[in-house]
C-alpha cells in the first residue's frame, strides 16, 4: 500500500540518499581539488574581467564619447544591458520566495543558486548606470542626504531614482535572504572542517549554530517573513525599471503594458539563466541524483508559460499601435519589423518566442544539450529584446532630419563582456567555496516520494 501511494508523486532526489549523504556529495566540490573544468571556466571567465576591466578603465578616464552614442540615440548598449542583469536576477527571487511560499518542494535543489545568481546579476547590473554618470565617483549624489550643495536635491519624481531605491532595496533583501539560508549549512561545513583559517571563517558566518529545535524554530520564522518582504520585489523591481521608459513620450515606449511585459520577461530570462547554470552544475560537479530531470522539466514548463506571456505581450504592443491610428506609434512598430535593424527584431521573435516551443515535447527536455543550447538562444533573445525597445524607438525621431543610426563600439562591447566575465567569476567562486545545493532543505524532501520503512505512507 506504502509503495503505491509513493508511486503517486515522484521522488525529488535520486539514489535513495540518506542525510549523511547529502553532507558528503555537496562538500565534495568544497573540500577536494577543483576539476580541471572549473580551473578552464575559471581561466575565461578571468579573462572576459579582464578585458570589461581594461574597457572600463579606459573610458572612465577619457568620457562616454567612447561610446557610439549620438543626439539622436541617448541609451543604448549601457541600459540595454543594464536591464537585462536586472531581468536575470529576476528568477532568484521566484525561486526562493515566490516558489518556498507556494510550498514548491522541487525548488529546494536549485534555490541556493538562484539566489546567488541574483546578486551577482544585481552587481553587474549596477555597473551601467554607476560609468554612464561619465563621472563614477560623484554616484553619491543620487542619495538624498543632508547636503552642503544648496538647493540641488535629487529628483523624486524621476524613474531613474526610483531604480536606485527599488535595486538596491532588491539587493538588500535578496542578500540577507541568501545569507540566512546559508547559516545551518555553514555550520555543517564547520563541523567537518579541520582546524585552521577555514574553521574559524565557518564558525563566525554560522552565528553559533547549535541545531536545537529552538533555533530551528527561529530560523524558519525569520526565513518566512524574508519571503514574504522578497515576494513583492519579483512585481515592484522590474516594474520600475520599466518606468524608465514608460513613464516618458517617445513613441514605443509611452505604454502601460511595460510592467507586466518587463516582469514576465524577466522572469522568463532568468529562469533560463539559471537552467543554463543548473545543466552545467550538475554533469561538472556530478550532481545529477539532485537536479533530476523532473528539475528540468518544471523548470522548462515555466520557460514555456513566460514565453507565452511575451509572446502576447509582442503581439498586444504591434496590435493597439495599429489600431491606435497613432502615425507616430505605428511608425515606430513598422520601423521594428521592416526598418534598417529588423534583423534585431526577428532575433528577439525567434529566439523568445519559436525557440522555447521545443520544451513541449518531453523527449526533447531530456536532450539536456539541446535544453542547454535552447536557454542560451532565449538569453541572446532577452537581449536584443531590450535593445530593440531602447534603440530602434530612438534612431527614427520625430524629424527625419534628427533620424540617426547606432554602432556599438569596441569599448562598448568589451564592457559587456566583462560583466559576464565578473559574472561566471563570482559564480565559480560561489560553487567552490560555498553548497552549491542547499543540504539543509535538500534533507527535508528526501522521503518524498518515498514509502517509510516498515509503515504506512
Amino acid at each position: 500500500m506504502a509503495e503505491a501511494l509513493a508511486g503517486l508523486r515522484r521522488p525529488l532526489v535520486a539514489g535513495e540518499k540518506r542525510p549523511g549523504d547529502v553532507t558528503a556529495d555537496v562538500a565534495r566540490p568544497m573540500e577536494g581539488r577543483p576539476s580541471g573544468w572549473w580551473w578552464g571556466g575559471l581561466v575565461l571567465s578571468l579573462a572576459a574581467l579582464a578585458v570589461g576591466a581594461v574597457s572600463v578603465t579606459y573610458q572612465v578616464a577619457t568620457g562616454i564619447g567612447t561610446w557610439g552614442l549620438n543626439r539622436t540615440v541617448g541609451w543604448a548598449f549601457d541600459i540595454t544591458n543594464f536591464v537585462f542583469w536586472v531581468g536575470i536576477g529576476h528568477a532568484g527571487t521566484l525561486i526562493s520566495a515566490v516558489l518556498f511560499l507556494l510550498r514548491q518542494r522541487w525548488r529546494t535543489s536549485v534555490n541556493r543558486a538562484a539566489e546567488a545568481m541574483t546578486l551577482f546579476a544585481v552587481i553587474c547590473a549596477a555597473i551601467f548606470p554607476l560609468i554612464h554618470m561619465g563621472r563614477p565617483w560623484l554616484a553619491f549624489w543620487t542619495v538624498p542626504y543632508p547636503n552642503p550643495r544648496g538647493p540641488l536635491w535629487v529628483n523624486f519624481r524621476s524613474p531613474l531614482l526610483w531604480d536606485v531605491f527599488a535595486i538596491s532595496t532588491y539587493f538588500i533583501i535578496s542578500a540577507v535572504f541568501w545569507y540566512v539560508g546559508l547559516v545551518p549549512d555553514l555550520a555543517t561545513l564547520r563541523d567537518r572542517a579541520a582546524k585552521g583559517l577555514r574553521k574559524k571563517l565557518l564558525s563566525f558566518f554560522s552565528l553559533g549554530w547549535d541545531g536545537r529545535l529552538a533555533t530551528w524554530n527561529r530560523y524558519e520564522m525569520v526565513y518566512l517573513l524574508l519571503a514574504g518582504l522578497a515576494t513583492p520585489l519579483v512585481l515592484s523591481v522590474h516594474s520600475i525599471v520599466s518606468f524608465d521608459f514608460s513613464t516618458s513620450v517617445i513613441p514605443g515606449w509611452h505604454t502601460t503594458i511595460f510592467p507586466p511585459y518587463f516582469v514576465a520577461g524577466a522572469i522568463f530570462s532568468g529562469v533560463a539563466m539559471v537552467l543554463t547554470l543548473m545543466l552545467v552544475v550538475r554533469k561538472t560537479m556530478r550532481l545529477e541524483e539532485y537536479i533530476t530531470q523532473h528539475h528540468v522539466d518544471v523548470m522548462c514548463k515555466l520557460i514555456i508559460a513566460t514565453s507565452s506571456m511575451v509572446a502576447l505581450a509582442y503581439g498586444t504592443e504591434f496590435f493597439i499601435a495599429l489600431y491606435s491610428g497613432n502615425p507616430y506609434e505605428r511608425f515606430v512598430f513598422m520601423n521594428r519589423a521592416m526598418g534598417p535593424l529588423a534583423w534585431s527584431y526577428w532575433i528577439m521573435v525567434g529566439c523568445n518566442v519559436l525557440v522555447p516551443q521545443l520544451f513541449w515535447s518531453a523527449r526533447l527536455r531530456r536532450r539536456h544539450l539541446v535544453v542547454f543550447a535552447a536557454t542560451l538562444l532565449i538569453n541572446v533573445g532577452m537581449w536584443f529584446e531590450r535593445f530593440v525597445i531602447i534603440v530602434t524607438s530612438l534612431h527614427r525621431d520625430f524629424l527625419p532630419s534628427s533620424w540617426s543610426s547606432y554602432v556599438p563600439t569596441p569599448i562598448e562591447v568589451g564592457t559587456l563582456v566583462g560583466t559576464f566575465g565578473l559574472f561566471f567569476t563570482a559564480f565559480l567562486l560561489f560553487c567552490r567555496f560555498l553548497p552549491v545545493i542547499a543540504m539543509a532543505e535538500i534533507k527535508g524532501v528526501l522521503s518524498w516520494g518515498r514509502p517509510r520503512q516498515g509503515g504506512h505512507e
